[in-house]
């Protein structure tokens, strides 16, 4: 049987006009991503400044320079479609890599701060 579970992510993103790469391995009873959601400890600054690039078993679902603002989603969203769909996506290998971009846009100053890519995944129950 599958469980529906949620899975998180941290990137810190510590330097401005940098790109910051990173692989993270599912759990391996993980059978399907269902979806995925991007947040930060500073929102201003993902929505403004981030871009990135997702790649799940080495597959590339979004590319370089894809707006971060585009993964966000506000309070105002009903919880069960805070997700950006992904339509079942096997983990296959059990690699998600994402490629983030800190970019200077003039409307935000720099600081550090943590990206969390959140998934939507579902899970075979443990024996």
């Amino acid at each position: 049987m599958l469980t529906p579970v949620k899975k998180r992510y941290d990137i810190q993103i510590t330097a401005a006009n940098q790109s910051f790469t990173q692989t993270f391995e599912l759990d391996k009873n993980i059978q399907v991503i269902k979806g995925l959601l991007f947040t930060s400890d500073k929102d201003d600054l993902l929505y403004y400044r981030g871009t990135q690039r997702v790649e799940i078993n080495n597959k590339e679902y979004f590319p370089d320079n894809y707006e971060s603002k585009l993964f966000m989603s506000g309070i105002n969203v009903p919880p069960s479609t805070r997700y950006y769909p992904l339509a079942n996506v096997n983990p296959g290998n059990g690699l998600v890599k994402i490629s983030y971009q800190d970019k200077d846009d003039g409307r935000s100053v720099f600081a550090p701060y943590r990206v969390s890519l959140y998934l939507d995944c579902e899970m075979e129950d443990e024996l």
